[in-house]
């Protein structure tokens, strides 16, 4: 049974967690990447490079974060959400923000962004939406497997659009049984709502337990991680989200 990629212990230290390079952006190749706690990072003149850090930084869904200040926000902002109603919308903002993904974030590429569109046709890949009115005005996307987000890149247009969003995402995911939200590197955004780095090895030990599915059936068929029916994420969690920022306290 073939696996694409080496294993993450021998990712190399410096740049932390380059693991290799090449292949493709299929669906098969990437699912069987997220299942190993690998990802995609690179940039538009280089070859697709693949990333396993260590430390690894999560959120436990459970701890998330909300200051004060950010509660306020909340309460006044006045802000509504919807999920998976504007993907390629939210990855063209994530994509126009100006950083570097190991240190604060990512870069998406053309190449990229026609990937995860078609994770999110196919039903893993799923995005929350800040509005105010009809205004986009802040979101993320991310991966669902299992009982695994993998949390991609967030974006916002107004302050702290993009916290609230990843707040709808954390109180999602706690409701629902999703334990761990995968942040993959040191982010201060994400530090400060609770954010906290574990070693590779914790990490990949969570992620066998949140996926079920045993490696031997994923590598001999990666398409086995996907959906039935490529639903919506309140389809998919067979249950109601909520509509506004003032719903999350």
């Amino acid at each position: 049974m073939h696996n694409p990629f080496p294993p993450t212990s021998e990712a190399l230290d410096d740049p932390n967690g380059l693991l290799a390079m090449g292949g493709d952006l299929e669906p098969a190749t990437l699912l069987c990447a997220y299942a190993q706690g690998i990802f995609p990072w690179f940039e538009s003149d280089q070859e697709i490079l693949w990333w396993s850090p260590d430390p690894r930084l999560t959120l436990r869904s459970a701890e998330i974060h909300v200051s004060r200040s950010l509660r306020k926000v909340a309460r006044q902002c006045g802000w509504r959400l919807q999920y998976d109603t504007a993907f390629t919308d939210v990855m063209t903002h994530c994509a126009q923000v100006d950083r570097n993904r190991l240190q604060a974030g990512t870069w998406i590429t053309p190449s990229m962004h026609a990937a995860y569109c078609t994770l999110h046709d196919l039903g893993v890949a799923h995005s929350v939406e800040v509005y105010e009115a009809d205004r986009l005005v802040g979101g993320l996307y991310g991966i669902l497997l299992g009982d695994m987000f993998f949390g991609e890149s967030m974006f916002s247009l107004e302050s702290n659009a993009s916290k609230i969003a990843f707040i709808a995402l954390c109180r999602l995911c706690h409701d629902h049984g999703i334990g761990v939200i995968d942040c993959q590197v040191h982010n201060e955004h994400l530090v400060s709502l609770g954010a906290q780095t574990i070693p590779r090895q914790d990490f990949e030990n969570h992620l066998r337990d949140a996926i079920k599915t045993p490696m031997t059936d994923v590598l001999a068929n990666p398409l086995c991680l996907l959906p039935k029916d490529p639903l919506s994420l309140d389809q998919r969690l067979g249950a109601q989200l909520a509509g506004t920022v003032a719903e999350l306290l």
